[in-house]
C-alpha cells in the first residue's frame, strides 16, 4: 500500500482518520482514490484536500456514525443522505453490536476488507454489482450460534466468522491447522480467489486452467476434503503447491495462489510505490524475484524481533508457473476494464 499526503504535506496511511500534524480529519476519497485531508464545509460535507481533486464528499455512514470505516462518498444531485461507501455497501450481515467486543471485531474486519478491495480495484478487477452484469459480491460477518459459522465463499457471497477478528482465537486456529500465517487480510484474499475463479474462469478458460491446477470436477470437492483431513498434504507438496491447503483440491489451489499473488502485488506496491499499470507490464519472473528479495530482508528483520516470517513461501518452478498464470489472468482482464484513477 502506498503512503499518501495530507494537504499540509504530512504522510498519511490507509487507516488514518486524522492527520497527526495539522489535526485535519482524513478519509478515503473515491474520486481520486487517495487518503486525503477533509475540509469541513458544513452538514457532514467536506472537500477533498488532494490537489487537482477537490471533490465534495460526505462520510460513509459507518465512518460518521459507527466509527468502523474511514471512507467517503462523493456528493452529487442523486446522492443519498447517510450513504454507505463502496466498501461498506457490499455488506449484507454485520455482527450483533449489542454483544460486547463485536464492534471492535467488526472494525478489524472492515479495515482488512477495505485494504484488500482497494488493491482489487487498483488492479482493474471487476467487483460485481446487480448493475454491472458481473456476479454480485456480498459479505456476511457472522458469529457461531446454534450452528457453527464456516468462513468461505458461495456464488459471490463471502462469509467470515467474526471469531477470526479475535487475535487469540485466530492464533489458536493457526497452530491447530499448522499454518505459517493466519490473518484477516489473508482470509479476504483467499476467499476472493474463489470469487474470481467463478468470475474469470468459466466460459472459455477451463482448459488452460485445468492444465495447471487440475480438473476441479474430479475428485469432487467433498471427496478431496475428506481425503485431505484424513491423510494430509503430500509429502512433497512444496514442489507443486504454494501451501499445504492448496494441495487439497483444484479450487483451493487457485484460491491460495490468487491470495499469494495479491500478497506479492501488495508487498511490492508498498516497497516500490509503483502504479498498477507498472505491475501489468512487468514480467512475472521479475515480480517473483523482487518479492523474494524484499521477503528475505523482511524475514530477517522479523527474526531480529522474534516474529514470524513475513514471506514464508518458497516458490518452485511449478508454483511460479501458477502465480504467473494468475498474473496473466489479472492483467488481461484489467486491459478490458476502464482505467482506474491515479493513486499517486
Amino acid at each position: 500500500m502506498k503512503t499518501f499526503r495530507c494537504s499540509c504535506g504530512n504522510p498519511l496511511f490507509f487507516e488514518n482518520t486524522q492527520c497527526v500534524k495539522c489535526g485535519l480529519e482524513t478519509g478515503f476519497c473515491p474520486q481520486c482514490r487517495q487518503i486525503s485531508s477533509l475540509t469541513a464545509i458544513g452538514d457532514n460535507l467536506y472537500t477533498c484536500g488532494q490537489g487537482g481533486c477537490g471533490a465534495t464528499l460526505s462520510k460513509c455512514h459507518n465512518y460518521q456514525v459507527e466509527n468502523v470505516c474511514n471512507a467517503c462518498v462523493t456528493v452529487g444531485e442523486s446522492s443519498v443522505p447517510d450513504a454507505l461507501c463502496e466498501f461498506c455497501s457490499l455488506n449484507d450481515m454485520i455482527p450483533d453490536l449489542s454483544v460486547e467486543g463485536n464492534r471492535l471485531k467488526w472494525a478489524r474486519l472492515e479495515a482488512a476488507k477495505r485494504r484488500v478491495l482497494y488493491a482489487i480495484r487498483w488492479l482493474g478487477l471487476p467487483v460485481g454489482t446487480p448493475e454491472n452484469g458481473v456476479m454480485p459480491l456480498r459479505f456476511d460477518f457472522l458469529a457461531d450460534a446454534e450452528r457453527p459459522v464456516f468462513t468461505g465463499h458461495d456464488t459471490g457471497r463471502i462469509t467470515i466468522n467474526i471469531r477470526e477478528a479475535d487475535d487469540v482465537e485466530r492464533e489458536k486456529a493457526r497452530v491447530q491447522f499448522a499454518e505459517p500465517q493466519r490473518t484477516l487480510v489473508g482470509h479476504f484474499r483467499h476467499e476472493l480467489g474463489h470469487y474470481y475463479w467463478e468470475v474469470l474462469i468459466p466460459g472459455g478458460r477451463e482448459d488452460e486452467y485445468r492444465a495447471l491446477f487440475g480438473d476441479e470436477r474430479s475428485p469432487t470437492y467433498a471427496e478431496a476434503l475428506a481425503r485431505y483431513y484424513e491423510s494430509g498434504p503430500p509429502a512433497n507438496f512444496q514442489e507443486n503447491f504454494v501451501s499445504a491447503y492448496a494441495s487439497m483440491h483444484s479450487w483451493e489451489d487457485f484460491a491460495e495462489t490468487f491470495g499469494t499473488y495479491l500478497d506479492i502485488v501488495s508487498i511490492l506496491d508498498t516497497a516500490n510505490q509503483v502504479s498498477a499499470r507498472d505491475f501489468q507490464g512487468t514480467e512475472c519472473s521479475k515480480m517473483i524475484s523482487d518479492y523474494q528479495r524484499v521477503g528475505i530482508l523482511a524475514n530477517e528483520l522479523n527474526r531480529e524481533m522474534g516474529l514470524k516470517d513475513l514471506v514464508p513461501e518458497v516458490f518452485g518452478p511449478k508454483v511460479a508457473e501458477k502465480i504467473c498464470y494468475v498474473h496473466r489472468l489479472v492483467s488481461s482482464n484489467a486491459a478490458m476494464q476502464p482505467a482506474v484513477a491515479s493513486v499517486g
